[in-house]
Protein backbone atom coordinates (compact mmCIF):
# COMPACT_ATOMS: atom_id res chain seq x y z
CA UNK A 1 0.00 0.00 0.00
CA UNK A 2 2.88 2.26 1.11
CA UNK A 3 4.62 1.68 -2.56
CA UNK A 4 1.09 2.75 -4.43
CA UNK A 5 1.11 5.93 -2.84
CA UNK A 6 5.12 6.85 -3.16
CA UNK A 7 4.03 5.99 -6.46
CA UNK A 8 1.05 7.90 -7.07
CA UNK A 9 2.93 11.01 -5.04
CA UNK A 10 6.06 10.74 -7.88
CA UNK A 11 3.43 10.67 -10.51
CA UNK A 12 2.00 13.62 -9.86
CA UNK A 13 4.67 15.29 -9.12
CA UNK A 14 6.07 14.64 -12.47
CA UNK A 15 3.38 15.65 -14.24
CA UNK A 16 3.13 18.70 -12.59
CA UNK A 17 7.10 19.60 -13.37
CA UNK A 18 6.32 18.26 -17.25
CA UNK A 19 3.47 20.75 -17.26
CA UNK A 20 5.54 23.46 -15.65
CA UNK A 21 8.35 22.67 -18.41
CA UNK A 22 5.57 22.47 -21.39
CA UNK A 23 4.33 25.72 -20.29
CA UNK A 24 7.86 27.35 -20.03
CA UNK A 25 9.04 26.15 -23.29
CA UNK A 26 5.74 27.67 -25.29
CA UNK A 27 6.78 31.13 -23.71
CA UNK A 28 10.19 31.01 -25.10
CA UNK A 29 8.87 28.92 -28.52
CA UNK A 30 6.85 32.19 -28.47
CA UNK A 31 9.09 34.71 -27.72
CA UNK A 32 11.55 32.99 -30.09
CA UNK A 33 8.92 33.82 -33.09
CA UNK A 34 8.54 37.60 -31.93
CA UNK A 35 12.06 37.52 -31.99
CA UNK A 36 12.25 35.91 -35.90
CA UNK A 37 9.62 38.27 -37.13
CA UNK A 38 11.51 41.38 -35.82
CA UNK A 39 14.75 40.47 -37.42
CA UNK A 40 12.50 39.92 -40.16
CA UNK A 41 11.43 43.58 -40.04
CA UNK A 42 14.50 44.82 -39.01
CA UNK A 43 15.48 47.28 -42.58
CA UNK A 44 12.19 49.37 -41.33
CA UNK A 45 13.32 49.94 -38.24
CA UNK A 46 17.23 50.66 -39.97
CA UNK A 47 15.75 52.83 -42.72
CA UNK A 48 13.99 54.95 -39.14
CA UNK A 49 16.72 55.05 -37.71
CA UNK A 50 19.25 56.52 -40.72
CA UNK A 51 15.83 59.15 -41.53
CA UNK A 52 16.50 60.57 -38.13
CA UNK A 53 20.27 60.34 -38.48
CA UNK A 54 19.74 62.49 -42.10
CA UNK A 55 17.27 65.05 -40.32
CA UNK A 56 20.01 65.31 -37.79
CA UNK A 57 22.73 66.05 -39.95
CA UNK A 58 20.62 68.48 -42.61
CA UNK A 59 19.73 70.24 -39.75
CA UNK A 60 23.58 70.54 -38.52
CA UNK A 61 24.79 71.90 -42.25
CA UNK A 62 22.26 75.01 -41.52
CA UNK A 63 23.76 78.12 -39.95
CA UNK A 64 23.07 77.89 -36.50
CA UNK A 65 24.56 79.04 -32.97
CA UNK A 66 27.23 76.97 -31.43
CA UNK A 67 24.86 76.67 -28.61
CA UNK A 68 22.24 75.12 -30.71
CA UNK A 69 24.99 73.20 -32.79
CA UNK A 70 26.56 71.61 -29.07
CA UNK A 71 22.76 70.96 -28.02
CA UNK A 72 22.69 69.23 -31.78
CA UNK A 73 25.65 67.23 -31.60
CA UNK A 74 24.60 65.76 -28.32
CA UNK A 75 20.93 64.48 -29.99
CA UNK A 76 23.30 63.37 -33.10
CA UNK A 77 26.02 61.25 -30.56
CA UNK A 78 22.89 59.74 -28.93
CA UNK A 79 21.67 58.29 -31.78
CA UNK A 80 25.10 57.25 -33.44
CA UNK A 81 26.12 56.09 -30.01
CA UNK A 82 25.42 52.03 -30.08
CA UNK A 83 25.44 52.85 -33.95
CA UNK A 84 28.34 53.31 -35.29
CA UNK A 85 31.46 53.81 -33.33
CA UNK A 86 33.48 55.78 -35.20
CA UNK A 87 30.72 58.13 -36.01
CA UNK A 88 30.27 58.28 -32.70
CA UNK A 89 33.58 58.94 -31.94
CA UNK A 90 33.69 61.97 -34.76
CA UNK A 91 30.38 63.28 -33.27
CA UNK A 92 31.72 63.62 -29.77
CA UNK A 93 35.25 65.13 -30.72
CA UNK A 94 33.47 68.29 -33.11
CA UNK A 95 31.06 68.55 -30.11
CA UNK A 96 34.32 69.05 -28.16
CA UNK A 97 35.61 71.75 -30.64
CA UNK A 98 32.42 73.57 -30.63
CA UNK A 99 32.67 73.78 -26.82
CA UNK A 100 36.18 75.29 -27.11
CA UNK A 101 35.41 77.61 -29.64
CA UNK A 102 32.03 79.04 -27.32
CA UNK A 103 34.79 78.92 -24.23
CA UNK A 104 32.75 76.88 -21.96
CA UNK A 105 34.08 74.73 -19.44
CA UNK A 106 30.72 72.65 -18.69
CA UNK A 107 30.71 71.86 -22.32
CA UNK A 108 33.95 71.04 -22.58
CA UNK A 109 34.31 68.72 -19.86
CA UNK A 110 30.52 67.07 -21.17
CA UNK A 111 32.39 66.20 -24.54
CA UNK A 112 35.36 64.65 -22.64
CA UNK A 113 32.93 62.35 -21.28
CA UNK A 114 31.48 61.64 -24.29
CA UNK A 115 34.63 60.76 -26.23
CA UNK A 116 35.55 58.68 -22.85
CA UNK A 117 32.30 57.18 -22.97
CA UNK A 118 32.36 55.93 -26.46
CA UNK A 119 36.15 54.98 -25.86
CA UNK A 120 34.87 52.77 -23.37
CA UNK A 121 32.97 50.99 -25.39
CA UNK A 122 35.75 50.36 -28.40
CA UNK A 123 37.95 48.52 -25.97
CA UNK A 124 40.71 51.68 -25.36
CA UNK A 125 40.18 51.79 -21.67
CA UNK A 126 43.68 53.30 -21.12
CA UNK A 127 42.59 56.25 -23.22
CA UNK A 128 38.96 56.47 -21.89
CA UNK A 129 40.64 56.91 -18.51
CA UNK A 130 43.32 59.55 -19.54
CA UNK A 131 40.96 61.32 -21.39
CA UNK A 132 38.25 61.53 -17.84
CA UNK A 133 41.86 62.69 -15.56
CA UNK A 134 41.08 65.94 -17.40
CA UNK A 135 37.45 66.20 -16.09
CA UNK A 136 37.47 66.97 -12.36
CA UNK A 137 33.87 66.51 -10.42
CA UNK A 138 34.41 69.40 -8.18
CA UNK A 139 34.35 71.93 -11.66
CA UNK A 140 30.89 70.00 -13.15
CA UNK A 141 27.59 70.64 -12.40
CA UNK A 142 25.09 69.00 -10.96
CA UNK A 143 23.48 67.43 -13.70
CA UNK A 144 26.31 65.94 -15.28
CA UNK A 145 27.79 63.97 -12.13
CA UNK A 146 25.36 60.93 -12.85
CA UNK A 147 27.15 60.98 -16.18
CA UNK A 148 30.72 61.54 -14.78
CA UNK A 149 30.16 58.45 -12.38
CA UNK A 150 28.51 55.93 -15.30
CA UNK A 151 31.43 56.38 -17.03
CA UNK A 152 33.81 55.24 -14.44
CA UNK A 153 31.88 52.52 -13.72
CA UNK A 154 31.28 51.34 -17.23
CA UNK A 155 35.04 51.61 -18.00
CA UNK A 156 36.16 50.06 -14.71
CA UNK A 157 33.05 47.56 -15.20
CA UNK A 158 34.73 46.30 -18.24
CA UNK A 159 38.19 46.50 -17.61
CA UNK A 160 36.94 44.20 -14.03
CA UNK A 161 35.06 41.35 -16.91
CA UNK A 162 38.58 40.99 -19.49
CA UNK A 163 41.45 41.86 -16.62
CA UNK A 164 43.52 38.73 -17.42
CA UNK A 165 45.04 38.18 -13.67
CA UNK A 166 43.13 37.33 -10.20
CA UNK A 167 44.63 40.48 -8.76
CA UNK A 168 43.61 43.22 -11.31
CA UNK A 169 39.79 41.81 -11.92
CA UNK A 170 39.91 42.32 -8.07
CA UNK A 171 41.05 45.51 -8.25
CA UNK A 172 38.87 46.68 -10.62
CA UNK A 173 35.66 44.89 -9.02
CA UNK A 174 36.53 47.35 -6.24
CA UNK A 175 36.82 50.47 -8.20
CA UNK A 176 33.76 49.82 -10.28
CA UNK A 177 31.79 48.61 -6.84
CA UNK A 178 33.25 52.63 -5.47
CA UNK A 179 31.40 54.29 -8.49
CA UNK A 180 28.16 52.34 -8.23
CA UNK A 181 27.83 53.60 -4.66
CA UNK A 182 28.07 57.09 -5.73
CA UNK A 183 25.76 56.61 -8.70
CA UNK A 184 23.43 54.95 -5.96
CA UNK A 185 23.67 57.91 -3.58
CA UNK A 186 22.63 60.95 -6.76
CA UNK A 187 20.40 58.56 -9.04
CA UNK A 188 17.16 58.81 -6.05
CA UNK A 189 14.95 61.34 -8.11
CA UNK A 190 15.53 59.18 -11.35
CA UNK A 191 14.14 55.57 -10.29
CA UNK A 192 14.89 53.45 -13.15
CA UNK A 193 18.07 54.30 -12.87
CA UNK A 194 18.28 53.54 -9.28
CA UNK A 195 16.65 50.71 -9.95
CA UNK A 196 19.38 49.22 -12.62
CA UNK A 197 22.21 49.88 -10.27
CA UNK A 198 20.79 48.67 -7.31
CA UNK A 199 19.86 45.73 -9.16
CA UNK A 200 23.22 45.49 -10.40
CA UNK A 201 24.84 45.51 -6.58
CA UNK A 202 22.46 43.10 -5.50
CA UNK A 203 23.73 40.52 -8.54
CA UNK A 204 27.21 41.79 -7.40
CA UNK A 205 26.01 40.86 -3.88
CA UNK A 206 24.55 37.62 -4.59
CA UNK A 207 21.22 38.98 -3.66
CA UNK A 208 19.60 37.38 -6.67
CA UNK A 209 15.74 37.55 -5.50
CA UNK A 210 16.13 40.94 -4.26
CA UNK A 211 17.83 42.26 -8.33
CA UNK A 212 14.86 40.52 -9.62
CA UNK A 213 12.38 42.03 -7.85
CA UNK A 214 13.52 45.36 -8.31
CA UNK A 215 13.37 45.44 -12.21
CA UNK A 216 10.48 43.21 -12.56
CA UNK A 217 8.12 45.66 -11.99
CA UNK A 218 9.66 48.02 -14.16
CA UNK A 219 9.91 45.60 -17.36
CA UNK A 220 5.95 44.73 -16.70
CA UNK A 221 4.82 48.40 -16.68
CA UNK A 222 5.22 50.99 -19.33
CA UNK A 223 8.65 51.97 -20.07
CA UNK A 224 8.58 54.61 -23.14
CA UNK A 225 12.14 54.41 -24.22
CA UNK A 226 12.21 50.60 -26.13
CA UNK A 227 16.31 50.90 -25.45
CA UNK A 228 15.19 51.11 -21.79
CA UNK A 229 13.84 48.08 -21.82
CA UNK A 230 15.92 46.44 -23.28
CA UNK A 231 18.69 47.29 -20.50
CA UNK A 232 16.64 46.27 -18.01
CA UNK A 233 15.73 42.98 -19.63
CA UNK A 234 19.41 42.24 -19.79
CA UNK A 235 19.66 43.29 -16.21
CA UNK A 236 16.87 40.77 -15.23
CA UNK A 237 19.01 38.27 -17.49
CA UNK A 238 21.91 38.34 -15.58
CA UNK A 239 20.10 37.80 -12.37
CA UNK A 240 18.62 34.77 -13.57
CA UNK A 241 21.90 33.29 -14.96
CA UNK A 242 23.87 33.60 -11.47
CA UNK A 243 20.17 33.01 -9.85
CA UNK A 244 20.96 29.32 -11.90
CA UNK A 245 17.38 29.53 -13.76
CA UNK A 246 18.74 29.06 -17.57
CA UNK A 247 14.94 29.15 -18.82
CA UNK A 248 13.95 32.64 -17.69
CA UNK A 249 17.48 33.90 -18.31
CA UNK A 250 16.81 32.74 -21.94
CA UNK A 251 13.16 34.23 -21.50
CA UNK A 252 14.70 37.85 -20.58
CA UNK A 253 17.23 37.40 -22.92
CA UNK A 254 15.03 37.38 -26.22
CA UNK A 255 12.98 40.48 -24.60
CA UNK A 256 16.22 42.35 -24.23
CA UNK A 257 17.14 41.55 -28.05
CA UNK A 258 13.42 41.96 -29.45
CA UNK A 259 14.47 45.75 -27.40
CA UNK A 260 17.81 46.02 -29.05
CA UNK A 261 16.31 45.14 -32.36
CA UNK A 262 13.47 47.46 -32.63
CA UNK A 263 15.92 50.25 -31.60
CA UNK A 264 18.05 49.54 -34.22
CA UNK A 265 21.27 49.43 -32.50
CA UNK A 266 24.67 47.57 -33.72
CA UNK A 267 26.32 47.13 -30.87
CA UNK A 268 24.53 44.61 -28.43
CA UNK A 269 25.25 41.61 -25.89
CA UNK A 270 21.69 39.99 -25.34
CA UNK A 271 21.76 38.49 -28.72
CA UNK A 272 24.92 36.93 -28.54
CA UNK A 273 24.58 35.50 -25.47
CA UNK A 274 21.25 33.83 -26.67
CA UNK A 275 23.03 32.27 -29.46
CA UNK A 276 25.47 30.60 -26.96
CA UNK A 277 21.97 29.33 -24.86
CA UNK A 278 20.42 27.88 -27.86
CA UNK A 279 24.23 26.40 -29.09
CA UNK A 280 24.11 24.89 -25.90
CA UNK A 281 20.41 23.29 -26.05
CA UNK A 282 21.40 22.23 -29.78
CA UNK A 283 19.35 24.95 -31.45
CA UNK A 284 22.03 25.32 -34.32
CA UNK A 285 19.83 27.34 -37.12
CA UNK A 286 18.61 29.81 -34.67
CA UNK A 287 22.15 30.31 -33.01
CA UNK A 288 24.08 30.16 -36.50
CA UNK A 289 21.54 32.68 -38.18
CA UNK A 290 21.82 34.74 -34.61
CA UNK A 291 25.64 35.06 -34.46
CA UNK A 292 25.84 35.95 -38.22
CA UNK A 293 23.64 38.88 -37.31
CA UNK A 294 26.19 39.96 -34.30
CA UNK A 295 28.91 39.82 -36.18
CA UNK A 296 27.55 41.90 -39.37
CA UNK A 297 25.76 44.05 -37.20
CA UNK A 298 29.07 44.35 -34.66
CA UNK A 299 31.65 44.96 -37.65
CA UNK A 300 29.08 47.81 -39.48
CA UNK A 301 29.61 49.20 -36.01
CA UNK A 302 33.29 48.70 -35.78
CA UNK A 303 32.63 47.42 -32.20
CA UNK A 304 35.98 45.47 -31.44
CA UNK A 305 35.58 44.24 -28.24
CA UNK A 306 32.15 43.06 -29.53
CA UNK A 307 34.07 41.31 -32.35
CA UNK A 308 36.46 39.41 -30.07
CA UNK A 309 33.92 38.31 -27.67
CA UNK A 310 31.92 36.77 -31.07
CA UNK A 311 35.07 35.05 -32.30
CA UNK A 312 35.68 33.37 -29.38
CA UNK A 313 32.37 31.36 -29.96
CA UNK A 314 31.41 31.45 -33.83
CA UNK A 315 34.35 29.03 -35.16
CA UNK A 316 32.16 26.22 -32.65
CA UNK A 317 29.06 27.41 -33.75
CA UNK A 318 29.95 27.23 -37.76
CA UNK A 319 31.70 23.99 -37.37
CA UNK A 320 28.30 22.67 -35.62
CA UNK A 321 26.81 24.45 -38.19
CA UNK A 322 28.42 22.97 -41.26
CA UNK A 323 28.37 19.52 -39.93
CA UNK A 324 24.58 19.89 -39.59
CA UNK A 325 24.60 21.08 -43.02
CA UNK A 326 26.67 18.35 -44.57
CA UNK A 327 24.79 15.44 -42.24
CA UNK A 328 21.40 16.91 -43.48
CA UNK A 329 23.22 16.89 -47.22
CA UNK A 330 24.06 13.27 -46.70
CA UNK A 331 20.49 12.33 -45.76
CA UNK A 332 19.50 14.28 -48.84
CA UNK A 333 21.52 12.62 -50.73
CA UNK A 334 20.42 9.11 -49.73
CA UNK A 335 16.70 10.45 -50.14
CA UNK A 336 17.26 11.39 -53.39
CA UNK A 337 18.76 7.70 -54.51
CA UNK A 338 15.17 6.42 -52.51
CA UNK A 339 13.75 8.43 -54.58
CA UNK A 340 15.56 7.62 -57.75
CA UNK A 341 14.71 4.08 -56.86
CA UNK A 342 10.87 4.73 -56.36
CA UNK A 343 10.82 6.48 -59.47
CA UNK A 344 12.09 3.88 -61.65
CA UNK A 345 9.10 1.75 -60.26
CA UNK A 346 6.98 4.28 -61.17
CA UNK A 347 8.11 4.71 -64.59
CA UNK A 348 7.76 0.92 -65.17
CA UNK A 349 4.08 1.32 -63.47
CA UNK A 350 3.17 4.39 -65.60
CA UNK A 351 4.49 2.82 -68.82
CA UNK A 352 1.98 -0.54 -68.44
CA UNK A 353 -0.56 1.95 -66.91
CA UNK A 354 0.07 4.20 -70.06
CA UNK A 355 -0.71 1.31 -72.67
CA UNK A 356 -4.36 0.55 -70.44
CA UNK A 357 -5.49 4.22 -70.90
CA UNK A 358 -4.11 3.88 -74.58
CA UNK A 359 -6.85 1.48 -75.53
CA UNK A 360 -9.38 3.48 -73.29
CA UNK A 361 -8.41 6.76 -75.05
CA UNK A 362 -8.57 5.21 -78.65
CA UNK A 363 -12.44 4.34 -77.57
CA UNK A 364 -12.88 7.77 -75.52
CA UNK A 365 -11.73 9.53 -78.59
CA UNK A 366 -14.83 9.89 -80.26
CA UNK A 367 -16.92 10.78 -77.14
CA UNK A 368 -14.53 13.39 -76.58
CA UNK A 369 -15.49 15.14 -80.26
CA UNK A 370 -19.13 14.49 -79.66
CA UNK A 371 -19.22 16.47 -76.49
CA UNK A 372 -16.52 19.19 -77.90
CA UNK A 373 -18.95 19.59 -80.75
CA UNK A 374 -21.74 19.95 -78.26
CA UNK A 375 -19.94 22.30 -75.94
CA UNK A 376 -19.35 24.35 -79.06
CA UNK A 377 -22.75 24.56 -80.37
CA UNK A 378 -24.13 25.14 -76.17
CA UNK A 379 -21.68 28.01 -75.97
CA UNK A 380 -22.68 29.71 -79.49
CA UNK A 381 -26.38 28.99 -78.54
CA UNK A 382 -25.50 30.76 -75.28
CA UNK A 383 -24.25 33.97 -77.04
CA UNK A 384 -27.34 33.68 -79.51
CA UNK A 385 -29.44 33.89 -76.11
CA UNK A 386 -27.35 36.67 -74.76
CA UNK A 387 -28.16 38.79 -77.68
CA UNK A 388 -31.74 37.91 -77.83
CA UNK A 389 -31.98 39.11 -73.90
CA UNK A 390 -29.93 42.14 -74.77
CA UNK A 391 -32.31 43.35 -77.51
CA UNK A 392 -35.65 42.60 -75.66
CA UNK A 393 -34.16 44.65 -72.47
CA UNK A 394 -33.47 47.13 -75.29
CA UNK A 395 -36.87 47.14 -76.58
CA UNK A 396 -38.16 46.93 -73.72
CA UNK A 397 -36.54 49.87 -71.97
CA UNK A 398 -37.04 51.66 -75.34
CA UNK A 399 -40.94 50.75 -75.00
CA UNK A 400 -41.02 52.15 -71.78
CA UNK A 401 -38.99 55.54 -72.12
CA UNK A 402 -41.37 55.94 -75.00
CA UNK A 403 -44.77 55.27 -73.08
CA UNK A 404 -43.71 57.33 -70.28
CA UNK A 405 -42.46 60.61 -72.45
CA UNK A 406 -45.19 60.34 -74.75
CA UNK A 407 -48.30 60.16 -71.79
CA UNK A 408 -45.91 62.94 -70.40
CA UNK A 409 -45.66 65.30 -73.37
CA UNK A 410 -49.09 64.77 -74.33
CA UNK A 411 -50.11 65.82 -71.07
CA UNK A 412 -47.52 68.91 -71.33
CA UNK A 413 -48.86 69.44 -74.95
CA UNK A 414 -52.56 70.14 -73.67
CA UNK A 415 -51.17 72.74 -70.91
CA UNK A 416 -49.40 74.12 -73.24
CA UNK A 417 -52.20 74.69 -76.10
CA UNK A 418 -54.47 76.00 -72.06
CA UNK A 419 -51.28 78.24 -71.72
CA UNK A 420 -51.35 79.98 -75.39
CA UNK A 421 -55.10 80.13 -75.38
CA UNK A 422 -54.95 82.24 -72.35
CA UNK A 423 -52.07 83.70 -73.32
CA UNK A 424 -54.03 84.92 -76.32
CA UNK A 425 -57.11 85.96 -74.95
CA UNK A 426 -55.36 88.42 -72.34
CA UNK A 427 -53.41 90.02 -75.64
CA UNK A 428 -56.97 90.20 -76.83
CA UNK A 429 -58.41 91.93 -74.11
CA UNK A 430 -55.53 94.26 -74.58
CA UNK A 431 -56.01 94.93 -77.95
CA UNK A 432 -60.06 95.37 -77.42
CA UNK A 433 -59.34 98.42 -74.88
CA UNK A 434 -57.40 100.22 -77.36
CA UNK A 435 -53.91 99.64 -75.53
CA UNK A 436 -51.09 99.23 -78.39
CA UNK A 437 -47.96 100.33 -76.95
CA UNK A 438 -49.19 97.82 -73.53
CA UNK A 439 -49.69 95.05 -76.71
CA UNK A 440 -46.80 95.86 -77.96
CA UNK A 441 -44.81 95.56 -74.92
CA UNK A 442 -46.18 91.91 -74.17
CA UNK A 443 -45.48 91.09 -78.13
CA UNK A 444 -42.31 92.20 -77.58
CA UNK A 445 -41.18 90.89 -73.70
CA UNK A 446 -39.77 86.96 -73.86
CA UNK A 447 -40.69 86.34 -70.26
CA UNK A 448 -43.42 84.35 -71.17
CA UNK A 449 -41.36 82.17 -73.18
CA UNK A 450 -38.55 82.18 -71.04
CA UNK A 451 -40.93 81.01 -68.12
CA UNK A 452 -42.02 77.93 -70.29
CA UNK A 453 -38.76 77.44 -71.05
CA UNK A 454 -38.26 76.66 -67.76
CA UNK A 455 -40.74 74.76 -67.09
CA UNK A 456 -40.27 72.83 -69.86
CA UNK A 457 -36.65 71.86 -68.47
CA UNK A 458 -37.93 71.54 -65.22
CA UNK A 459 -40.53 69.03 -66.67
CA UNK A 460 -37.61 67.07 -68.40
CA UNK A 461 -35.34 67.16 -65.28
CA UNK A 462 -38.40 65.56 -63.16
CA UNK A 463 -39.36 62.79 -66.09
CA UNK A 464 -35.80 61.64 -66.76
CA UNK A 465 -34.89 61.99 -63.31
CA UNK A 466 -37.93 59.66 -62.35
CA UNK A 467 -36.95 57.06 -65.17
CA UNK A 468 -33.33 57.39 -64.09
CA UNK A 469 -33.36 58.26 -60.26
CA UNK A 470 -29.32 57.58 -59.43
CA UNK A 471 -28.42 59.01 -63.13
CA UNK A 472 -26.45 62.18 -61.79
CA UNK A 473 -24.49 59.99 -59.40
CA UNK A 474 -23.68 57.39 -61.60
CA UNK A 475 -22.56 60.20 -64.56
CA UNK A 476 -19.75 61.58 -61.48
CA UNK A 477 -18.75 57.87 -60.90
CA UNK A 478 -17.74 58.02 -65.18
CA UNK A 479 -15.85 61.18 -64.31
CA UNK A 480 -12.25 61.94 -62.58
CA UNK A 481 -12.23 62.94 -58.89
CA UNK A 482 -12.54 66.28 -58.21
CA UNK A 483 -14.43 66.92 -62.06
CA UNK A 484 -17.68 65.99 -60.51
CA UNK A 485 -20.87 68.39 -61.79
CA UNK A 486 -23.45 68.67 -59.65
CA UNK A 487 -27.23 70.85 -60.26
CA UNK A 488 -27.38 74.13 -58.55
CA UNK A 489 -29.57 74.28 -55.53
CA UNK A 490 -32.44 75.55 -57.41
CA UNK A 491 -32.40 72.88 -60.04
CA UNK A 492 -32.92 69.18 -60.76
CA UNK A 493 -29.97 69.09 -63.35
CA UNK A 494 -27.37 71.79 -64.93
CA UNK A 495 -26.91 72.01 -68.87
CA UNK A 496 -23.92 69.27 -69.18
CA UNK A 497 -25.92 67.13 -67.42
CA UNK A 498 -29.12 67.84 -69.72
CA UNK A 499 -26.88 67.34 -72.80
CA UNK A 500 -26.05 63.34 -71.06
CA UNK A 501 -29.26 63.00 -70.72
CA UNK A 502 -30.73 63.16 -73.83
CA UNK A 503 -27.60 60.94 -75.00
CA UNK A 504 -28.96 58.53 -72.97
CA UNK A 505 -32.39 58.76 -74.46
CA UNK A 506 -30.83 57.83 -77.81
CA UNK A 507 -30.34 61.94 -78.81
CA UNK A 508 -26.75 61.59 -80.05
CA UNK A 509 -26.78 64.86 -83.08
CA UNK A 510 -25.46 67.94 -81.20
CA UNK A 511 -28.29 69.52 -83.61
CA UNK A 512 -30.97 68.04 -82.33
CA UNK A 513 -29.65 68.72 -78.52
CA UNK A 514 -28.93 72.33 -79.59
CA UNK A 515 -32.64 72.76 -80.89
CA UNK A 516 -33.64 70.98 -77.87
CA UNK A 517 -31.65 73.29 -75.26
CA UNK A 518 -31.68 76.54 -77.27
CA UNK A 519 -27.93 76.73 -77.83
CA UNK A 520 -25.75 76.54 -81.17
CA UNK A 521 -24.42 73.77 -82.02
CA UNK A 522 -20.85 74.84 -81.32
CA UNK A 523 -22.12 75.76 -77.75
CA UNK A 524 -23.35 71.90 -77.55
CA UNK A 525 -20.02 70.62 -78.84
CA UNK A 526 -17.54 72.16 -76.85
CA UNK A 527 -19.84 71.10 -73.87
CA UNK A 528 -19.53 67.30 -74.94
CA UNK A 529 -15.68 67.90 -75.41
CA UNK A 530 -15.09 69.82 -71.97
CA UNK A 531 -17.19 66.37 -70.16
CA UNK A 532 -15.59 64.29 -72.23
CA UNK A 533 -12.04 65.55 -71.08
CA UNK A 534 -13.28 65.04 -67.57
CA UNK A 535 -13.55 61.24 -68.16
CA UNK A 536 -11.88 58.54 -65.22
CA UNK A 537 -11.15 56.26 -68.27
CA UNK A 538 -10.74 56.64 -72.24
CA UNK A 539 -12.41 59.84 -73.15
CA UNK A 540 -13.78 58.35 -76.61
CA UNK A 541 -15.74 55.79 -74.46
CA UNK A 542 -17.77 57.82 -71.93
CA UNK A 543 -20.68 58.30 -74.29
CA UNK A 544 -20.99 54.43 -74.50
CA UNK A 545 -20.86 54.18 -70.71
CA UNK A 546 -23.60 56.59 -70.32
CA UNK A 547 -25.81 54.80 -72.66
CA UNK A 548 -25.63 51.79 -69.51
CA UNK A 549 -26.46 53.69 -67.16
CA UNK A 550 -29.75 52.58 -65.71
CA UNK A 551 -29.40 49.37 -67.19
CA UNK A 552 -29.93 46.12 -65.44
CA UNK A 553 -26.40 43.81 -64.69
CA UNK A 554 -27.86 40.44 -65.09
Amino acid sequence: MKKIIIFLFLYVICGVCMCRLHATNSVVDSLLSQLDQVIQNRPVYIEQKEKKLNDLRKTLRQRISDENRFTLLGEYLDEYRSYNTDSSLYISRERYQVALRMKNRDHQDNALMNTAEIMGMAGMYKEAVDLMHNVHINQLPDELHPYYYHIYRTIYGLMADYAVTEREKKLYAEITDHYRDSLLLINKENPLVHALIQSDQCNVQGEYDEAIRLLTDYLAGQIDNVHDVAICAYTLSESYRLKGDTEKEKEYLILSSIADMKSAVREYISLRKLAVLLYQEGDIDHAYSYLKLCMDDAVFCNARLRILEILQIFPLINDAYQQKTEKQQEQMEWALVSISLLSFFLLIAIFYVYKQMKRVAAARHEVVDANKRLKELNEELHRYNLQLKEANHIIAENSYLKEEYIGRYMDQCSVYLEKMDNYRRSLGKIAASGKVDELYKHIKSSKFIDEELKDFYANFDNTFLQLFPTFVEDFNALLADGEQIYPKSNERMSTELRIFALIRLGITDSVKIAQFLRYSVTTIYNYRTKVRNKAAGNRDLLEQEVMKIGKSKD
